[in-house]
């Protein structure tokens, strides 16, 4: 009886944290290439790792209200999993790692709790 609604959340939640990755590798793989031309082109770049509220209004103006909920809803399953990401690592341990603390906790964990309340554990 629980297994059903537990596995389509093990799935939904997977699914939002693998999309909010990719959207963060997207966005990586653009900034990369910009921060190359600028090298390119001699011109300063400017990185930083971690925005500023201000830097996050600016963001929210420029993703789409989609890619904005899907940040926030990622934002909340991989908050209990910031602690993962050592200080001073680079933005791809920083989102890298909780996301993969959180796969297992919320895809494999739960997915394992659906086939225990099945009763096959």
């Amino acid at each position: 009886m629980l297994e059903t609604p537990l596995r389509l959340l093990a799935i939904a939640l997977s699914a939002i944290m693998l999309l909010g990755f990719g959207l963060f590798v997207v966005q990586e793989a653009s900034g990369a290439s910009r921060q190359t031309s600028a090298e390119v082109a001699d011109e300063p770049s400017v990185v930083a790792p971690a925005p500023t509220p201000r830097d996050e209004r600016v963001r929210e103006r420029q993703h789409t209200r989609a890619h904005e909920m899907v940040d926030d809803a990622n934002d909340v399953l991989l908050a209990p999993f910031k602690w993962a990401a050592p200080a001073g690592s680079g933005a791809w341990a920083q989102h890298g790692l909780p996301v993969v603390l959180a796969l297992l906790v919320y895809g494999v964990g739960l997915g394992y709790l659906a086939r225990f309340a099945r009763g096959v554990a």
